[in-house]
């Protein structure tokens, strides 16, 4: 069969052939349509990522939609290595599978399930959201932030505040349901940019905050946690890690911010949120995308291209390979 194949760590996918996969004993082999490029795609193939399997060759892709044997389409997710979503067919547990909706196209429905899933754990799984709570999403203008934004109004969120470094996208974001924008410079150049960000931010937490969805970690992520904790007494506010688009992976956190405030910081993905509960999370995004207006950019691309755009493709809008 024709493939996306990984012929070692940090090496880019071809496209080639690749063994026929056969279904072993609770998986069904589904006939790929359509698998988003996400990061989590580009790190696990990398060998990067905390949960990649370090086995090489492979067939790249976390998840996809597609096919089953007696014709329902579903979306599937974290087949087992070699086999990838990149690909014509892919082995999965049965367990791993979601029905997908009529009023859900393909291309969507592989695009939107990763970063919505992603969304709706941190939300519901780990800070149990509460109607009337005000949420800060931390890398707005990201793809999976945007649903972020969207699925915390969803949800009942009584105030939604973006953050992101790009102004002009934030304005896009508040379209999508923000109700405050924060943006922020940081980093050698903006020597002052953590104070000012953290003076804006102690700004809005006047009001309160209840539940921080951080998409970024380093240095933004401190200065929020900074922030909630000169400005928020005894009340507890929820800070969920989700994931690290800043590329730092370490902050440096004083004691004294978990000391003189209530902060509970826990993360949110593979390993502190069940299989079960993730794939719950996607079923709960595909049914939410009607009825909450869900959007997010895509663009189609044939999987015989992986290798043109894998570099290149920055996520918005988001790849999505068809397959064949």
């Amino acid at each position: 069969m024709k493939a996306a194949v990984i012929k070692g760590a940090g090496k880019t996918p071809v496209y080639g052939d690749f063994e026929m996969p056969v279904a072993k004993a609770g998986d069904e082999l589904i006939s790929v349509r359509a698998a988003a490029l996400s990061n989590l795609t580009k790190s696990r193939a990398s060998g990067s990522h905390y949960s990649s399997d370090g086995v090489y060759p492979a067939v790249a892709g976390v998840d996809g939609v597609g096919v089953r044997e007696d014709g329902r389409r579903v979306y599937f997710a974290m087949p087992e290595a070699p086999f990838g979503a990149l690909a014509e067919f892919c082995p999965v547990n049965s367990r791993r599978c979601v029905e997908i909706p009529d009023s859900l196209n393909d291309i969507t429905a592989a695009a939107i399930a990763n970063p919505g899933m992603s969304a709706w754990a941190a939300l519901m799984e780990r800070a149990h959201l509460v109607a009337g709570e005000t949420v800060l999403v931390n890398g707005a203008t990201g793809t999976a932030g945007r649903i972020a934004v969207q699925l915390a109004k969803y949800l009942g969120a009584g105030k939604v505040i973006a953050t992101g470094r790009n102004v002009e996208e934030l304005e896009e974001v508040r379209q999508l349901g923000a109700d405050v924008v924060v943006p922020f410079s940081l980093g050698v150049l903006h020597p002052s940019g953590a104070e000012d960000y953290e003076e804006a931010l102690k700004k809005v937490f006047e009001t309160g905050i209840d539940i921080v969805i951080d998409y970024l970690w380093g240095e933004s992520a401190t200065t929020i946690l900074v922030a909630i904790a000169k400005t928020v007494d005894e009340t507890p506010v929820r800070f969920v890690h989700v994931g690290a688009a800043s590329r730092e992976e370490n902050i440096y956190l004083p004691g004294t911010a978990l000391r003189a405030s209530a902060i509970l910081l826990m993360g949110s993905g593979i390993g502190s949120v069940s299989r079960l509960s993730l794939m719950r999370s996607i079923r709960n995004v595909f049914e939410a995308v009607q009825p909450a207006g869900l959007k997010i950019a895509t663009k189609a691309v044939p999987l015989s291209k992986v290798e043109e755009v894998w570099e290149k493709a920055t996520g918005k809008p988001r790849v999505v390979f068809t397959i064949p």
